[in-house]
Order: structure tokens, then sequence, then C-alpha cells
């Protein structure tokens, strides 16, 4: 446990008295059992962590370990909770496996019992997931009223109960990392990053941040959607129809890094008897207090202001400001936070609504002619992002445990637009012989035997090298050296594929494999599949057949929405 402040005033001696054999009245305070700098006990400290050794008591055959990760917490939390109040303070959780007895605890200790799926939690044949989530709900809470961060590392082959903790970093800013093994350079390498400092030689962290909204009269505060909890606030700028965490026009966030994202959502407002003065300006100011890693308190104040529109006469310069990319990560996080209560399939028709509504407002085209639609190119991107969307991990729980789900889920919304926006839709780039790396489309027509594609999930690192290429490096021709060219093109998208690991948080999986290997199924899960049986002997030649998770093509995903029939 990290504690930034003075926590608890240390005991004044008396005048003329002399603490007795030179100790420090300081040292006699109940906390310092427990806590003590860095400074004073880092030997002590690197001793018990070099010493640490693997549980010996042994684990009956069917058995699971017993694990009392809820009790742990609860004590972290209690303890930080009576020493140091109010003050910033991270609690930093390690763990291996589920926890399987106590409170919290996510599966019993018998290992014919399997964890909770996504099918079980959808039957509601969960019996201990309510439970500790209520459990791990309430310790977040607490933990968050006192401005103290929880993260939580997670290394396991199997699940470990994120599902049920998730709330402990979303309420607390604390950080989540979800691996294989803590012994992985992986996992290493994330870890040190946490403790990163600045050119000042401070960490990259805050705490105890309070963020407040001011904002015109016809505008409206609907919510946040991001890792904070309300500080329920009543002001005449909040809004009946709350979105997200609302309610309240200040949010507290226990944990910040310098990438910390959040969303507000706001609503227009008309009073009565007083319509928007055309022309006029709105304003929206944030308010932002923080205690920085090195114990000053600081203030941030942010003001933006943007021209009103009547959107019935003026509707042109609404569509030319229109930001496409922001809008995505904002549908994305709303998507999922309903995701969180509704039904996968309600979530889906809801996305689609909502697009329509927006092709049906700025869209062009003729009645009853749906080959007329035309998009104008500030919205040409925002139709591509919703259908990686609606196939994403984010949505799709097919194939993933709802400890990844909670996972991908978190990241989203907490990483910023570039990185969200990677995670939405992959970035995909091509290496070869014809020139300088390029981007190409995310698209199975992009897999080519003479091409090497990088692709960049955020939360995968892949290089595939398609079949001509990989046919030469396994004849080791980078080797020789009239093949230089050929060498460097190996090379190209490695150094590439580094320069993303060095500042990427938590560290991206890397992947190496060539076309056909087991590991391009990560590559072919990504991919539109626009070449299938459908259209293998197109154009009087056989295509290679790929065989792709996804159930409709993008160039379908419009006709797809064309049959709603709102083009009439």
């Amino acid at each position: 446990m990290l504690g930034i402040g003075k926590g608890v005033a240390p005991i004044q001696p008396s005048r003329g008295s002399h603490p007795q054999g030179g100790v420090n009245p300081s040292q006699q305070l109940p906390s310092n059992r427990f806590l003590q700098p860095v400074h004073k006990c880092d030997m002590a400290l690197t001793d018990l962590l070099g010493e640490l050794q693997k549980d010996p008591w042994p684990v009956a055959q069917g058995k699971r370990p017993l694990r009392s990760t809820g009790v742990a917490i609860s004590i972290a939390v209690g303890l930080l909770e009576c020493t140091y109040p109010n003050t910033g303070a991270r609690i930093m959780m390690f763990v291996g496996g589920a926890c399987t007895q106590g409170p919290g605890m996510v599966v019993g200790d018998e290992l014919k019992f399997p964890i909770r799926s996504h099918h079980d939690i959808e039957k509601d044949n969960c019996k201990y997931m309510k439970k500790a989530m209520k459990h791990y709900e309430s310790l977040a809470t607490r933990s968050a009223n006192n401005g103290h961060v929880i993260d939580i590392y997670s290394c396991a082959l199997d699940q470990t109960g994120l599902h049920e903790m998730k709330y402990l970093p979303s309420q607390t800013g604390g950080h989540l990392v979800m691996g294989d093994s803590f012994n992985t350079s992986l996992f290493k390498q994330t870890f040190q990053r946490v403790f990163s400092k600045d050119v000042k030689n401070e960490f990259r962290m805050a705490f105890g941040a309070n963020l407040e909204i001011k904002t015109s009269k016809e505008l409206k505060i609907q919510g946040c959607i991001g890792s904070c909890i309300s500080l329920a606030t009543k002001s005449p700028v909040v809004s009946e129809s709350e979105l997200g965490i609302g309610g309240t026009s200040q949010w507290k966030m226990c944990g910040l890094s310098p990438n910390s994202t959040y969303a507000f959502y706001f609503e227009v407002v008309n009073q009565h008897n007083a319509p928007i003065p055309q022309g006029g300006r709105g304003f929206i100011q944030f308010i932002t207090q923080y205690q920085h890693s090195s114990g000053q308190r600081r203030m941030r104040v942010s003001t933006v202001a943007r021209n009103w529109v009547d959107a019935s006469i003026n509707i042109q310069h609404i569509a030319a400001c229109f930001d496409q990319e922001s809008s995505a990560v904002l549908m994305a996080r709303m998507a999922i936070y309903r995701a969180e209560t509704d039904d996968g399939p309600d979530v889906l028709r809801w996305l689609d609504r909502m697009l329509i509504r927006l092709c049906q407002k700025f869209g062009e085209f003729n009645k009853d002619d749906p080959s007329s639609f035309r998009f104008s190119e500030q919205f040409t991107l925002y139709p591509q992002f919703m259908f990686h969307l609606r196939r994403s991990q984010f949505l799709q729980v097919f194939n993933n445990s709802p400890d990844e789900t909670s996972y991908y889920r978190h990241m989203l919304f907490v990483e910023d637009l570039t990185q969200s926006l990677i995670m939405i839709q992959p970035i995909l780039y091509a290496y070869s012989f014809n020139g300088p790396p390029e981007p190409v489309l995310l698209d199975t027509s992009s897999i080519q035997p003479d091409r090497i594609l990088l692709m960049d999930t955020f939360f995968q690192i892949l290089i595939c090298h398609g079949e001509t290429i990989a046919q030469w490096r396994k004849m080791k021709y980078q080797d020789l050296p009239e093949y230089e060219n050929f060498k460097q093109l190996l090379q190209a998208p490695v150094d590439d594929a580094q320069e993303i690991l060095q500042t990427r948080f938590p560290m991206p999986r890397y992947i190496d494999t060539d076309a056909g290997g087991s590991q391009a199924r990560f590559l072919l899960s990504k991919v539109n599949p626009s070449q299938t049986h459908n259209n293998m002997f197109s154009w009087g030649q056989v295509n290679k057949l790929f065989f792709c998770f996804g159930r409709i093509a993008d160039s379908e995903y419009l006709v797809y929405l064309m049959s709603f029939k709102f083009f009439c």
C-alpha cells in the first residue's frame, strides 16, 4: 500500500519532556505498526519479497486452493480507512486464482463445479455471483469515499473473479491488468510502468480529484461514464434524464493518470417562452481539483464554448462540425453501459436505430431509391465504426469469459480517444516490396501472399507473414547477403511493433505468426469477411476462401440498415 500525505497528525511531546530511549514519538502511532515510508522499510520489504515462497499447504486432488481474496481486500480497505482517511493512497491486489472461501467467494473449492460463464449468468445459474458483487461493491464504495485507489493485477489461466471485482477499479480509478502469469515479461514490464516518473522525477499519478461542471442555462448535464462516483450534488444544471452516473454536477475520481478519460453527456433544453438565441454561444466549464503525487493540491479550469445553430435551417453547419471519431467512442461507451444491464440483442438494435436516425438526418437520398444514399465526408467513417463495434468483444460475448468481457469493457471506459478507436476498429498496416508501409482495409482482401501485415488491436500486436514471405523466411533468404532488402522488409514491422510496445499500458500481447498458422485466427477474427463462399468464384477466378468470425460484411451493413426502409 502506498500512502501520500500526512495522514494522522503525530503526537507532539509536551514542553520539557524528552522521548525516552531516543524514540521518535511519531513512531508510536498505531498506523506505523503496519504502514511505513518506503525509504524506512526498503531493506526489510526487499527481504520479505525475496523470501516469499509458494504456499506449502497441500491441495487435495479435485480441489481448488483455498483463497480468501474478499477478506484480504476488506482488511486492506479497513486499514487505510482508519489510518489515512481522505488521503491519497492506493491498494495493489495481486490475484492468482478465484476466491474460494469467505466473503467475496466466486466459486466453490471443488473442481467438478466450474466457475460461472456467460451462459450461466444469462440463465441466472450463479450461486455466488450476486453476493460476491455486493461485497466488492460495498468495499469499492468505502474506498472511494476515502479517496483510496484499488488496483487489480490478475494473472491465471482460468478466471479469477474479475467480473465480480470490477467495481473495485471502476469506482476508484484503479488499474485493471489481466494476464497469464506473473512470471512473464509482459506482466513485469506492465507493472514497472505503473511507477513511471516524469521529468521532475515524480510519479505519473494523481489522487482525490473532484470535478464540477457548470453550464449555460440552455444546457443540462445528463451524466458521466468513466471510473468515478457521484457526489450527489443537486443544481439547476442537472438533467432529469440520467445517462451513466447522473443526477449530479460533481463527481469524485480517486485516481488519475495522464491517460484518464471521462465521457460527459449533455442535453439541450428550451425554456418556455425563451427560445435559444441564434448566433449566441453555449458554455461548459470543467473545474477539476486533485492531489498531485508530490502532495500538492492543484486546480485546473477548462472552459469551452460553441455557437448555437438552428438545425431546421442550418443543418449543414452542424454536419460540417461533426466529429465522427469522438461520436463513435461516445456511442461505444453508451452501448457498453447499456450492455451491463440490457440483453445483447437489444443493445445491437438500439445501435442500429441510432445509426438509422443519423442517416435520416444527415444522409442524402432520393425517396424509394436506396442506391441513391450518400454520406458527406464528415460521416463516411462512422458506419464503419458502428459495424466493427457491433461485432467486437465489447458487445459480442461469444468465445469470451465474463472476466475477459469485464476487462475489455473497463479498458474502453478509461482509455483516450485514439486508443479507444483502435479497440473498436483495429489498425492494419501492410509491408511489401512495392513501396513504404501503408494502412490497408481491415478486410480479407488485404491478406496477400507477398505481404506482411501488422495489426494493432490495443490488446494484441500481431505480425502475420503472407504465404510467400513465410516460405522465404523458412528458407533463410534473409541471412544471405544478396537478399538484404528482404531482411529489411522482415525487420520493418518488428521495429514498428516495438515502438508501440514501449508506450502502451498495459503491455499488449505480441504475436508473430504466418498465414495459415494457428495464431492467425486473431487476424481472421477482426478482418471484414468480404471473401467468403458466396463470392469465391467471382470474376472467373478462384479466390482463397477465408473462414472469418463475422455474420455480415462491412459493405453489406448499410444494405442491412436499408432493409428497415428509412428512405420512404
